[in-house]
């Protein structure tokens, strides 16, 4: 029967080495794809998937090559599940045996909690600021501002991935249509002079005096890409033009629409919190006569109106701030010591893999010490 046959293959010792094979070749050449790809697009395309796929460079066609890793976890998962089942039945005398394979799987599952929900963020502060978001620099965002209102903005995000379709975005909140006419993921400017060859980059804002290029993805460790688009903005009595929106660009861009006053702003994407922190004091110790560093560390005063909260929190090496299922790290700091750098990770799953490994060892000890009883109550007299 089909059944049982199916039975048989997701329960087989031969799949589980299969499995492990093709992991162990994934991380090799994973790894290796790290030179050319980067470690965070490495790590999408080969661990973050359920194909690898490949196609020839400079060609706008890939095919699957090899199974990504959620496809080798999910299968090794359901192997050790179904072959648990299969050949031990549930005893008090195999309970250390269940203990330590649940605990496998529930590194496993953890695993795929953290590459599915975890999310990674920082958060610069100079000394007196108060911020109360978090930025994901290698994801953008388009920030199109109502600023007409002195006291409030009221501001509609357009996230990277919408922005990479090239196409027209509407939103109830927007009175015109934003027209996305070109989207580079990684980009090049340079300031366009008068009278030169090079096409203005757009036709409004700071596009007729720059021009801008795009550019391959970077793969270094310590750089990002800077992306850039040019939209346009339509309204039911047509186009009023271009506009070039980059990371490069600090200041926002200022658009008038029947009256009302707007802002265009490509920023790295905010995630918002209910509090907020602020750096108070930020200190930057070395050893006496060196400059390396012996200690940096920053005082931030956390505010949560929706409890009332309100604490002084140091943040220095090995010593992070919890707080609302989040960790704020020490990361770096400004050259002039005037700033802090915090690394933001929500991870719902971070707690899994150390119960993982708890009801491992846990399990194994139990199997031991129950067959060492059972040996030692054999043992005849001398």
């Amino acid at each position: 029967m089909l059944l049982d046959r199916l039975i048989a293959f997701f329960t087989s010792l031969k799949l589980t080495v299969v499995c492990l094979t093709l992991a162990m070749f994934l991380v090799f050449f994973g790894t290796l794809a790290q030179v050319e790809l980067g470690l965070y697009k490495a790590q999408n395309e080969f661990f973050r998937s359920f194909l690898v796929y490949w196609g020839p460079k400079g060609a706008d066609w890939k095919v699957p090559v090899f199974p990504g890793g959620y496809l080798v976890g999910g299968v090794l998962l359901i192997n050790l599940i179904s072959g648990h089942i299969k050949r031990f039945g549930f005893s008090t005398k195999k309970v250390g045996l269940w203990l330590a394979h649940a605990g496998l799987i529930l590194l496993l599952v953890g695993q795929l909690l953290t590459d599915m929900l975890s999310v990674e963020s920082g958060m610069h502060l100079r000394v007196g600021d108060t911020k109360n978001y978090s930025e994901v620099e290698r994801r953008a965002e388009l920030a199109v501002a109502d600023v007409s209102d002195a006291k409030l903005d009221k501001v509609v995000a357009i996230p990277q991935s919408l922005l990479a379709r090239q196409s027209d975005v509407t939103h109830p909140a927007l009175p015109f249509t934003l027209r996305v006419k070109r989207f580079m993921a990684n980009s090049a400017m340079a300031n366009r002079k008068p009278g030169t060859a090079d096409p203005p980059a757009a036709t409004h804002g700071f596009g007729p005096q720059v021009s801008v290029k795009e550019m391959p993805h970077v793969t270094e460790m310590e750089k990002r890409d800077i992306p850039t688009a040019i939209v346009e903005i339509v309204t039911p009595q047509g186009s009023l033009g271009t506009w070039c929106v980059s990371e490069f660009f600090d200041e926002p861009q200022r658009v008038m629409v029947g009256g009302q006053a707007w802002t265009l702003t490509l920023r790295p994407h905010r995630d918002y919190k209910p509090y907020s922190l602020k750096l108070l004091d930020f200190r930057h110790d070395v050893y006496p006569g060196t400059q390396i560093p012996k200690n940096f560390s920053s005082r931030v005063q956390l505010h949560n109106p929706q409890s009332g909260e309100k604490r002084e929190v140091l943040i220095y090496m090995n010593n992070p701030l919890r707080y609302a299922g989040e960790t704020y790290y020490q990361s770096g700091f400004d050259p002039d010591n005037q700033g802090s750098i915090l690394q933001v990770v929500r991870n719902p799953g971070w707690l899994t893999p150390y119960l993982a490994c708890v009801m491992v060892s846990a399990g194994l000890i139990i199997h031991f010490l129950m067959h060492l009883v059972q040996f030692l109550a054999k043992r005849k007299p001398v």
